[in-house]
């Protein structure tokens, strides 16, 4: 069911979360990102929990976190020891948990609760950097691994109900997400196709004039957009951002368009 009351809804945030454990290593290509990461969390408000559609959990169901206190995952690897010294004590939020599974159940969307699974860098790396004190209860929520964009927007719209409930709900992805192309230097060359791409996205999420079924219909048919296999060769970073717009019959707006390892890349806030 969408939200269409006039009540307050819960904001929903999608991000680039950088690479790997980077924004927390005070690398230079990231400053602009967690600069934004910072300045943003004012304008939240005060969640009672955050739920995290994270890029980087595939299942073939969606599947969530329901322990009391999942454990961090070091998902990347190769950087200085530090890297896998962090420490994000969040707790989870169980009842949050079978909340969501509830949601996606009547929506007949197949789903599991995890007891075990962690968060891993999706969620702990912008949120260290957002809500540092790692008081606020968090969930998080897998890809489907089949990766099939109408479904993930049929995830979002299935949770929409949480936007009443002050809960936080943020996709960490990217919206360029192409692993050669960010460690290909061309020089101070400007990166024409994924400019192109860019432009695209921010037309498609937060242009007013469409409407909610334009919306839809151009990030279900997001391939055929200008440069999209050069910019996302795998959809896996962009798909946290159908489950966003799913959350929302409105257009977004843009809060980031800046630059992370030297490609252009947005954030937008419902």
């Amino acid at each position: 069911m969408k939200c269409e009351s006039n009540e307050r809804l819960s904001p929903v945030l999608f991000i680039p979360h950088g690479g790997g454990p980077l924004p927390l290593l005070g690398d230079k290509s990231h400053q602009h990102l967690v600069n934004f990461l910072r300045t943003i969390t004012p304008s939240l408000g005060q969640p009672s929990a955050i739920l995290v559609v994270s890029a980087h959990w595939e299942e073939n169901i969606a599947t969530i976190t329901s322990g009391e206190t999942p454990s961090l995952i070091f998902d990347y690897d190769g950087f200085p020891d530090e890297s896998y010294q962090i420490q994000y004590p969040a707790p989870g939020a169980p009842d949050l948990a079978d909340k969501i599974f509830q949601l996606l159940h009547q929506s007949d969307i197949e789903a599991r609760l995890d007891p075990h699974g962690g968060f891993d860098h999706g969620l702990f790396v912008p949120l260290k950097i957002m809500f540092p004190d790692a008081k606020i209860p968090c969930v998080q929520l897998s890809l489907i691994h089949d990766l099939d964009p109408e479904t993930h927007i049929d995830i979002g719209k299935a949770l929409s109900e949480l936007r009443k409930e002050n809960v936080l709900i943020i996709g960490s992805g990217f919206s360029f997400h192409n692993l050669k192309a960010f460690f290909t230097s061309n020089g101070d060359s400007p990166d024409a196709m994924n400019a192109a791409f860019e432009d695209w996205l921010i037309n498609t999420c937060t242009n007013g004039h469409l409407s909610a079924n334009e919306r839809e219909y151009r990030l279900i048919h997001w391939r055929d957009a200008p440069y999209a296999n050069y910019c996302h060769p795998r959809e896996e970073h962009l798909l946290p951002l159908h489950v966003c717009m799913g959350l929302s019959s409105s257009f977004a707006k843009l809060v980031f368009d800046g630059e992370v390892l030297g490609k252009k890349t947005s954030a937008f806030l419902w």
